[in-house]
C-alpha cells in the first residue's frame, strides 16, 4: 500500500535510503552517503512530498517529489525486483504531468528502469558533490 509519509516513518526511510544508495552507487564511497543522512532527515525529506510503500506495517520503499522533480525513489535492497519501485514510480507519475530526475550514468540498472517506464534522457551534467556524470531525464504524460 502506498500512503503519505508520516514523521514516525523517518528511521525506516533513512535506513532504506542509505542501504539502497550504497548498493546502487558502488562507484561512490559509502562515507559520502553516510555523511548525508542528517541532511536527508533535517532538510530534504521535510522539504519534499514523500510517499511510502508499506507492507506488513513496515516501510519497504519511498519516493520524494520536490515540485516536478522526482528527488528520490528507493526500495529496500532485499526487496528490489518485486515491483515495488514500479508501483512507487507509477504513483509519482500519477501526481504530475511531467517529472524530471537525475540518475548517475554509471548506475545502468536505474537508467534502464527509468527508460522502461517512459523517461527519456535530456542532458548530462556532473554532480558537483561526487564528480560523477548524471543523466537528466524527463517523463511527460
Amino acid at each position: 500500500m502506498i500512503r503519505t509519509y508520516r514523521e514516525e516513518d523517518i528511521d525506516q526511510v533513512l535506513d532504506i535510503w542509505l542501504s539502497a544508495s550504497i548498493k546502487a552507487h558502488g562507484f561512490v564511497d559509502p562515507k559520502f552517503w553516510k555523511s548525508k543522512v542528517d541532511e536527508m532527515r533535517d532538510r530534504y525529506i521535510p522539504a519534499s512530498e514523500t510517499f511510502v510503500y508499506e507492507c506488513n506495517d513496515q516501510v519497504v520503499g519511498f519516493y520524494s517529489l520536490f515540485e516536478d522533480t522526482l528527488a528520490a525513489i528507493f526500495v529496500d535492497p532485499d526487496l528490489q525486483g518485486q515491483g515495488i519501485g514500479a508501483a512507487l514510480l507509477d504513483d509519482a507519475k500519477g501526481r504530475r504531468e511531467e517529472l524530471r530526475l537525475t540518475v548517475y550514468r554509471e548506475n545502468a540498472p536505474s537508467v534502464r528502469f527509468y527508460e522502461k517506464h517512459g523517461f527519456v534522457p535530456l542532458d548530462e551534467q556532473v554532480d558537483e558533490n561526487t564528480g560523477h556524470a548524471e543523466i537528466v531525464m524527463r517523463y511527460r504524460v
